[in-house]
């Protein structure tokens, strides 16, 4: 009885051993798109109020957890029995994800801010509209990023059991939502860091210089997030078409990788972009009474 017992526990053991290994491998692999995701979802976690920051972030990190519990057995399952729709999915996605960056890049270029349009979104922020647009897009954005992570995790692993399988998807899917929105929760709270150094220090000493240093640095590195993420969005995208479209595979083999994903992601994306506009202007109230 004791000896059955023990020889558990050794199962256990192997099991967990296994899986740290297994975890460690598949975490390295899908190391380049959590840095993406750390810089998508930054920047999109940014830009509320300061009361509002971490309701917000909390908003978009149990979004997120919803994300993996939904794609982690869709992708098992379809790993064992229909592997092809998983490709199907993830071109899906990286087109989605091609036209967030794309739209990012065009309304820049061509629908910079007017004057009093800040006090517009203020009054909208006020009602709760914004905010709630960007967590629903927020989630929308992890949804995707989502699928790609574990599709990778689960590659890093097609050589092992279901059950290696199972735990070292669901380690590595875990590990990238607590990871990636913890670090976004101290990015976001740089500025309040700061005031309390500051207080601290009685605005005076090393201690205040730094808390000077944090708040002004928060909104330098907003801005250094939201060029990244929106660099990551076309980079992750064109990287999902590389990777799973033949042709575009071995499309310029001459150009760096790197070049080549970002090329065919802003593509896409201005592609996704214009026939959004124009199935826009169809479909539109204003653009069939027009047609009328």
């Amino acid at each position: 009885m004791a000896s059955g017992f023990f020889a558990i526990l050794d199962d256990i053991a192997s099991l967990m051993d296994d899986v740290a290994v297994t975890s460690k491998i598949a975490t390295q692999k899908t190391a380049g798109i959590l840095g993406d995701d750390l810089a998508v979802n930054a920047e999109k976690a940014t830009g509320f109020l300061s009361t509002r920051e971490l309701p917000v972030l909390w908003a978009i990190t149990k979004g997120s957890l919803i994300n993996k519990l939904i794609i982690v057995p869709i992708a098992l399952t379809l790993n064992v029995f229909f592997p092809i729709a998983i490709k199907v999915f993830l071109v899906l996605g990286g087109i989605y994800l091609a036209f967030e960056g794309a739209e990012k890049i065009v309304e820049y270029f061509f629908h910079r801010k007017k004057p009093g349009q800040e006090v517009i979104e203020e009054r909208e922020e006020k009602n709760g509209d914004v905010e709630k647009t960007k967590i629903k897009s927020a989630i929308a954005t992890d949804f995707i990023l989502s699928i790609e992570i574990v599709i990778i995790a689960l590659g890093a692993v097609l050589d092992r059991s279901l059950t290696i399988q199972i735990i070292t998807v669901s380690v590595v899917s875990l590990f990238a939502t607590i990871g990636v929105y913890g670090i976004v929760a101290l990015i976001v709270r740089m500025d309040d860091a700061g005031y309390r150094l500051i207080q601290h220090a009685k605005d005076r000493g090393l201690l205040s210089k730094v808390g000077h240093i944090l708040v002004k640095a928060l909104p330098l590195v907003i801005k250094f997030l939201s060029v990244v993420g929106t660099i990551a969005l076309i980079l992750v995208s064109g990287g999902i078409f590389v990777h799973n479209i033949e042709f575009l595979h071995h499309f310029l083999p001459q150009l760096p990788s790197v070049a080549k994903e970002f090329a065919i992601g802003l593509a896409v994306g201005l592609i996704a972009v214009g026939l959004f506009a124009i199935g826009k202007k169809m479909f539109s109230p204003s653009g069939t009474a027009a047609n009328h």
